[in-house]
C-alpha cells in the first residue's frame, strides 16, 4: 500500500517515467511517506543507509556503475545539510543525483517547530534546479505538482548532468497508507542534443590542420569504448598528442599517461618544444597540478574545450573557443590530405618511454612503502574488477604505475575532499556484480568509517587500507613540512588500526606490515574465493614514504 499524499504519488509515478528505480534512503518520520511508496513498489531498488552524508555519496557510486540518475532521500531538519559535500561532488563531477527532501508545511518554518529550516534552494548554486512542490488539493494544484517534478527530472540531464533538489512539504497525518495503485501520470519529453556540425566548423578543421603542435587532454570520464575508438583514431590519422590519467577511462597504446612525470623531468629551457600550439580539452577533472603549471606558463595560442554544458572553465587561462559538442566533434575536422609527420607526438612518446623505464628501474628496488602496496596490487587487479580511489595521496601514487586499460577507475574528483570516497566505493560496489577495489589512506578511511555501517556490503568489496599513520601528503610539501603544527595539527599523526572496526563490520581482515606479509596475504585479498568482504590494511612509514616519494621523482631526472 502507498501513501495518499498527492505529491509523493506524483514523484513516485514520475520517477518510474523517467526510468530512475534505484533509491538510496535514509530513516526519518517525515520522509516516511515516501520511503513507504518507493520501498513497496516492486519497480524500486531501495538501499536503506542511515548516515545522510554517507547515503548521498552511496548515490554518487549507484551512478558511476549504472551512468544515469539516482535518488536519494531524506527527512526534514538537519538530515539534508549532511547531503552537501556529496551534492557539490555531483556537482563538479557532473551526475545526475536527485536529492528528494521531506519537509514540514512551509507555515511551520521559522516557526521553532522541531527539525525545520529553509530547505528549497539550500544547496543553491551547487543543483541545476530546485523545486518546492505544493501540497495538491485542487485539481490545479495537482498539474502544477506535475509540471514541477517534469522539469525537475528534465534537468538532471539537460545540457549536461547534475544534481536536481525536489522539496517535498508533507502535512500531518502522515502514515495514511491506504492507496493500491500509482496514479497515471502526464510526463514532459525533451527533443534536443549536441548539434551535428557547427556553422563555423571550417574554421575549426582549418586551424586544427595548420597546426604544428596539437594536444588532446582528457579530463575525468565515466568508462566509454566510444571514446577511446574516437581518440585511436584521431591519434592513428593524425601528428596529436593526446594525454589522459587513469580516471579519464581511456588507456590504449597512443595514450600517454606518465604526462605528470614528463614535465617534472623536463628542463625549463625545453618547455617551449613539448608545448601546445592547438590545446582541445574534454571531460572533468586533471589530477596533475605540473600540468596545471606548466599550460598555464606556456599558453597555447588556441585552447578549444568541448562542453556538455556550455560551461566555461578557463583553467589554463588561454581559452579560445567553447565547442558545445562531445568526442563527436572529432570528425568535423575530417582526415589529412597528405602523408602527417609525426614529429611532435614523436617528441612526447620518446619521453615517456624514456620515464618509464627509469620508473621500473627504480621501483625494482624500492623498500615496503606506500609506493610498493600499489606496484604489487595493480598487476593481480582480475578482469571484470573496478578501481575506486581515495583522494590526496592514494589517487596521485595510483598513477605512477600501469593498469589494465579494461579495469575502469572512479575517484571523486568534482571537489576532491575526502570525505565520501568509501561510502561512494560501497555503493558501487552494492550493484557492481564483479570485484570492487578500493585503495584509500588512513584520513579518508576513518572519516567516512560510517561508510561501512550499511546492509548493503557486498562478498565482492575490497578495500585496501594504506595506513601511514596521518595525512602524508603535508610531508611533502615544502615548507609545511618544516612547520612546528604539523604532525598534531594538520598531518594528525595517529596510531589507530582498522582491524577491531574491520571485523565489527563482518569484513574478513588482513594486514601486513613488511614485504612478505604483503605479498602473503595480497594473493587472499585479489581472490574470488571468500564469503564475506575483505579489507587488506598495510602499515608503513610516514618517513619512509616521504623519502621514497621524493626518490621516485628524483631518479626520473
Amino acid at each position: 500500500m502507498y501513501s495518499n499524499k498527492k505529491n509523493v504519488l506524483q514523484l513516485a509515478a514520475l520517477l518510474l517515467e523517467y526510468g530512475i528505480d534505484h533509491v538510496v534512503v535514509s530513516p526519518g518520520s517525515r520522509i516516511a511517506p515516501i520511503t513507504q511508496t518507493l520501498s513497496q513498489h516492486p519497480a524500486f531498488k531501495c538501499f536503506t543507509v542511515v548516515d545522510e552524508r554517507s547515503a548521498a555519496f552511496f548515490a554518487l557510486g549507484l551512478i558511476q556503475k549504472l551512468q544515469r540518475p539516482v535518488a536519494v532521500c531524506c527527512t526534514s531538519g538537519t538530515a539534508l545539510l549532511n547531503f552537501g559535500s556529496a551534492v557539490a561532488e555531483a556537482f563538479y563531477q557532473q551526475l545526475p543525483l536527485l536529492v528528494i527532501s521531506a519537509d514540514r508545511p512551509a507555515a511551520w518554518i521559522g516557526q521553532m517547530d522541531g527539525q525545520t529550516l529553509p530547505q528549497p534552494g539550500v544547496f543553491n548554486t551547487l543543483v541545476k534546479k530546485s523545486v518546492q512542490l505544493p501540497e495538491p488539493i485542487a485539481k490545479e494544484d495537482e498539474w502544477y505538482c506535475n509540471r514541477l517534478i517534469n522539469e525537475a527530472l528534465l534537468e538532471l540531464m539537460h545540457h549536461g548532468n547534475g544534481p536536481v533538489q525536489i522539496n517535498v512539504p508533507l502535512s500531518e497525518p502522515l502514515f495514511e497508507f491506504t492507496e493500491k495503485e500509482l496514479p497515471q501520470v502526464r510526463t514532459i519529453r525533451y527533443s534536443g542534443g549536441y548539434p551535428k556540425s557547427l556553422d563555423n566548423s571550417d574554421y575549426f578543421r582549418n586551424q586544427w590542420t595548420q597546426s604544428s603542435k596539437r594536444m588532446i587532454l582528457v579530463g575525468q570520464l565515466p568508462p566509454d569504448e566510444k571514446v577511446r575508438k574516437v581518440l585511436e583514431g584521431v591519434a592513428k590519422e593524425w601528428d596529436c598528442v593526446i594525454l589522459a590519467e587513469h580516471t579519464a577511462n581511456v588507456s590504449s597504446c597512443p595514450i600517454i599517461e606518465n604526462f605528470d612525470q614528463i614535465i617534472y623531468a623536463l628542463p625549463t629551457e625545453k618547455w617551449d618544444e613539448f608545448a601546445p600550439d592547438l590545446l582541445i580539452t574534454f571531460g572533468g577533472h586533471v589530477v596533475s597540478k605540473r600540468m596545471k603549471q606548466f599550460l598555464r606558463k606556456q599558453h597555447p595560442t588556441q585552447h578549444w574545450h568541448l562542453s556538455s554544458d556550455g560551461s566555461v572553465p578557463d583553467l589554463f587561462q588561454s581559452l579560445t573557443d567553447v565547442i558545445e559538442m562531445d568526442e563527436n566533434f572529432f570528425a568535423l575536422l575530417g582526415s589529412p590530405t597528405e602523408q602527417q609527420t609525426i614529429s611532435y607526438s614523436l617528441l612526447w612518446r620518446n619521453e615517456s618511454d624514456k620515464l618509464r623505464n627509469k620508473s621500473k628501474e627504480y621501483t625494482a628496488t624500492m623498500p615496503f612503502s606506500d609506493l610498493l602496496v600499489l606496484k604489487t596490487l595493480f598487476p593481480l587487479l582480475p578482469e571484470k574488477a573496478a578501481l575506486q580511489l581515495g583522494n590526496s595521496s592514494t589517487v596521485r601514487n595510483a598513477q605512477l604505475f600501469d593498469l589494465n586499460p579494461g579495469i575502469p577507475v572512479f575517484c571523486n574528483r568534482g571537489t576532491s575532499g575526502i570525505d565520501g570516497s568509501m561510502s561512494t566505493a560501497v555503493g558501487f560496489a552494492a550493484i557492481h556484480p564483479a570485484p570492487t577495489f578500493l585503495v584509500i589512506g588512513d584520513l579518508s578511511f576513518f572519516y567516512d568509517v560510517n561508510g561501512l555501517w550499511n546492509k548493503h556490503i557486498n562478498k565482492n568489496l575490497r578495500i585496501l587500507l594504506v595506513n601511514n599513520g596521518g595525512g602524508e601528503i603535508f610531508h611533502l610539501l615544502p615548507g609545511l613540512n618544516k612547520a612546528e603544527s604539523l604532525d598534531e595539527h594538520i598531518s594528525y599523526r595517529h596510531n589507530t588500526g582498522a582491524k577491531e572496526w574491520a571485523m565489527a563490520m563482518g569484513f574478513l581482515y588482513l594486514s601486513a606490515e613488511n614485504e612478505t606479509e604483503l605479498k602473503e596475504n595480497i594473493i587472499t585479498f585479489v581472490s574470488n574465493t571468500s564469503d564475506k568482504p575483505i579489507l587488506l590494511e598495510t602499515k608503513t612509514s610516514m618517513e619512509i614514504n616521504a623519502e621514497v616519494f621524493k626518490s621516485y621523482y628524483h631518479n626520473l631526472k
